[in-house]
Parts: C-alpha cells; sequence; structure tokens
C-alpha cells in the first residue's frame, strides 16, 4: 500500500530553488516551489441528478473530439470523467449508496463479492483510472463537479487548508468570478477518512455550484460551473508554465458540525421546517439566540450554540436522508504562501526523495 503522507510534503517540505519576493518592508516571503500538474480529471455525474456536471462533461467530451489537445509549454492532459453511468441514466443521486461516500481508504480496499454495491464497485474502477490514492500514479489534481439545491454560489471543498494549489485555484476564482459569492469549505479530515471522489488525486476539490433543483439545469449554473472550471484549467496552465503565484490571506469556512431536523421521539420523522428568516441565508453569520426551525404547529425553535457560526447546506434537500438540515462552520483567515511550479531537476530531486522513504 502507498503511504499517503508522501503527497502531503508540499505543505512543509523545503525547496532548493526558492526566491524571495518582498511583501513589505519589514517582512520578505519565500515562494514554495510544488510539482508540475500534469494530470487534471475533470468529473461530472458522480452524483446523477446533478446536471450541470453531467452536461458540461458532456460537452467537454464532445469539444475533446474536435479540438487537438494543445502541446505548448505550460499545457495539461485534462481527463473527464462521467462518474457514476448507471445513476446518470437513471438520473439519480445514486444507483444503491452513495458514491461521494465511497472513496475512504478502507472503503476502497474493500474486497468485493456478488453482494457489494454498484457504487462501491465502481469507486474502485475510479480509484484505478484516477489513483490510486495517495500513490505517486494518481493524478495531480481531481475537480469533481456538483449541484446543491442550496444557496450557496460557488464553493471549492476540500480536505486541508494548507494545500497551497486548491488555497491558489481558489483565489484565482475569486478574482476572476467577481460576479459569483466563491468561498472555501474546509472539512478537515484525515486523507484516509477522506470520503469524496476528489481525495483520489494528489490534490482535490469539489466544485460545489448552487441553488438549482436536482435532476434540473439551469442554464446560469451551468454557465457559472463551466466558467469556474474554465479558470482552473487556466491557472494550471498557467501554474506549469512558470509563473509565480503571490501569497496573501484567505477566507476558509472550518466545518463544526452538522444540524438535525427537530424529530418525533417515537416515530423519528421530522417535525420542524428551516425557519423562514433563515432559508437561503448561506453563509450569513447565524447568533444564538437567532430562529432556527419553525415547527409544523408554527413554533420557532432558536439557535442555542455557545457561538455565532455559518450555516451552510441549508435545507439541501440530498441531506434529508443524512438526517443534516443545515451545517455550520467558523470563518477565519489562512496565509498562503508564494508559489511557483518546480523545475525538473528538482522534480528529479523530490521523486529521489519520496523512493527513498518507500524503502
Amino acid at each position: 500500500m502507498c503511504e499517503v503522507e508522501i503527497f502531503l510534503g508540499f505543505k512543509t517540505a523545503p525547496c532548493s530553488c526558492r526566491q524571495t519576493r518582498k511583501v513589505s518592508q519589514m517582512e520578505v516571503e519565500e515562494v514554495v516551489c510544488l510539482p508540475r500538474l500534469s494530470r487534471v480529471a475533470v468529473c461530472g455525474g458522480t452524483h446523477g441528478n446533478e446536471l450541470s456536471g453531467v452536461y458540461l462533461v458532456r460537452e467537454l467530451l464532445k469539444m475533446e473530439k474536435m479540438v487537438k489537445e494543445d502541446e505548448e509549454e505550460g499545457s495539461v492532459s485534462v481527463l473527464k470523467v462521467l462518474s457514476n453511468p448507471r445513476a446518470i441514466q437513471q438520473c439519480r443521486r445514486y444507483f444503491e449508496i452513495d458514491l461521494n461516500r465511497s472513496f475512504t481508504q478502507a472503503t476502497l480496499n474493500d474486497p468485493v463479492s456478488e453482494t457489494t454495491p454498484y457504487e462501491i464497485i465502481r469507486s474502485q474502477e475510479l480509484n484505478c483510472m484516477l489513483g490510486p490514492k495517495g500513490c505517486p500514479e494518481a493524478v495531480d489534481l481531481v475537480c469533481d463537479l456538483h449541484n446543491t439545491t442550496a444557496n450557496m454560489g460557488l464553493c471549492l471543498i476540500a480536505y486541508s487548508d494548507c494545500d497551497w494549489i486548491c488555497m491558489h485555484i481558489f483565489r484565482h476564482l475569486q478574482r476572476k468570478m467577481t460576479d459569483t459569492a466563491v468561498r472555501f469549505i474546509h472539512l478537515d479530515l484525515p486523507p484516509k477518512e477522506a470520503y469524496s471522489l476528489d481525495s483520489v488525486g494528489k490534490h482535490g476539490i469539489a466544485m460545489e455550484i448552487g441553488p438549482q433543483p436536482h435532476g434540473v439545469v439551469r442554464s446560469n449554473i451551468y454557465t457559472t460551473m463551466k466558467a469556474g472550471v474554465q479558470h482552473v484549467l487556466d491557472w494550471v496552465r498557467s501554474f506549469n508554465s512558470g509563473n509565480v503565484f503571490e501569497g496573501g490571506p484567505v477566507e476558509v469556512y472550518t466545518l463544526v458540525k452538522n444540524v438535525d431536523y427537530p424529530r418525533d421521539s417515537e416515530t423519528h420523522s421530522i417535525t420542524a421546517a428551516i425557519h423562514p428568516e433563515l432559508q437561503d441565508k448561506d453563509f450569513c453569520l447565524l447568533h444564538p439566540g437567532d430562529p432556527l426551525f419553525q415547527t409544523f404547529s408554527e413554533e420557532t425553535v432558536r439557535y442555542k450554540g455557545n457561538e455565532p457560526l455559518y450555516p451552510f447546506f441549508i435545507n439541501e434537500c440530498a441531506y434529508y436522508e443524512k438526517c443534516i438540515a443545515l451545517s455550520l462552520a467558523r470563518k477565519r483567515s489562512v496565509r498562503i504562501p508564494p508559489i511557483q511550479v518546480q523545475t525538473e531537476g528538482e522534480h528529479q530531486q523530490n521523486r529521489w526523495r519520496v523512493k527513498s522513504r518507500e524503502e
């Protein structure tokens, strides 16, 4: 089995070519040199009824047949993947179980039998195609496309807040997509416990865009996703060509907890809905005492937390089955360093270090 920590070295590993760039008269930051991103996977239909990603990947596959891959310096090989064909065919979230909860290391290592659910088999196929997870053969970046019924704008979701590649991609989207609210959600799980498709790559992001009903494609949401993916690929090509990306602060929303609906103690059925004052207020600060739910007898249930937090995935349709009415996060500032692609010599030196660790 490959060691996952090998690919977390970008967080702290020294780089012989680091340059210094002036931040202010009193402060100088080093440029962190990171490996080239040669292979990127853009995945849609991990949930078969989230249609922006399905139709965008289909369009990319159609364009791939018409246009020869760019071979100039700074180019990248882009793999387009329809992740869950059976669910896509039936326009369902999943065929048997949730594919996007099937990529933990333990699940990927499970033996397969005649009774194994389709999505477990498919997760292992995708792991072979894009991974193996945590191994040198894995694609450099996975961008997995999703829709939400919640009013969340465009969110990048990742498991690390110190993966400088993902953080710089996030800041690039913020700067380019000025008419769209772009946010970064940090799930804070170790690699082996990371459960979604994007965790298979050396770097991974889920691009979540809403609001859009499941089973529906809205042109404005599709266009936003298409622009977001194009900006991601443009950034990768620019990074590979040797450009230096300046550091600085970025805002991150780190998941604190999920909140379930009030439920009947005997039937476990929900007894309330999201309060009208909270509905569609994703990422608006929720204070203790603020309305949270409205019961079906029209009583207000208030937030009883000890601190103000930021709600998101408010009233997400697909999360009723997961007993999640909304998620709560803390917002904080993370300073990202300047980065630049490694030279070929540094890349070979880094591969030698990795090989030495494996031995």
